[in-house]
């Protein structure tokens, strides 16, 4: 498995994870606020198709040990709310949200888990995303939180969040094509 993520259609990115488990405990990370804070965005989710998504991000405070955010990303250090709702939920296995994207369009994610042994394969694949740009800002950034994800379900300290996304943000710069 390649820690980067994969284009699969003109509008999506598919990347993959193998974290420690069990399932159930993943499962915590990806839906519970206090847990999914802890990674990605606290807020509430009702678990049901229909249900509202709240994803409240605070992204310089997922990390202690990080730089200033990037200018190009200064307006991403703050609070931000982005909302949608559930179209698809079978715990603890597969979760799939509208995600608002700043163009007032919703992209969608759709987050698979199967366990491995005693670890669990996550797939995240966001689609419907509305520019390459937006597929490269999307990609460096399921990048950097699913390893702030394994390093918190491993018991270590993460890198710092901004200091980790500018050079793999880069990379997604090469590894998209235009």
């Amino acid at each position: 498995m390649n820690d980067f993520g994969t284009v699969t259609a003109p509008d999506t990115v598919r990347i993959e994870r193998i974290l420690p488990g069990p399932i159930e405990r993943v499962w915590a990370y990806l839906t519970e606020s206090e847990k999914r804070g802890t990674w990605l965005a606290r807020g509430d989710m009702d678990l049901r198709p229909g249900g509202a998504v709240e994803l409240v991000f605070h992204n310089n405070r997922l990390t202690d040990n990080d730089v200033a955010p990037p200018p190009k990303y200064e307006k991403y250090g703050g609070e931000l709310h982005s909302h949608g709702h559930v179209i698809e939920c079978d715990p603890p296995r597969l979760l799939v949200f509208t995600w608002d994207e700043s163009d007032g369009s919703d992209s969608q994610v759709r987050m698979e888990l199967a366990p491995r042994g005693g670890d669990v394969h996550l797939t995240v694949t966001h689609s419907r995303l509305a520019s390459r740009d937006g597929m490269v800002s999307v990609s460096g950034g399921w990048h950097t939180h699913l390893g702030i994800l394994a390093d918190r379900l491993a018991g270590r300290t993460p890198a710092g969040f901004w200091a980790t996304l500018a050079p793999i943000n880069a990379e997604y710069e090469k590894r998209i094509p235009a």
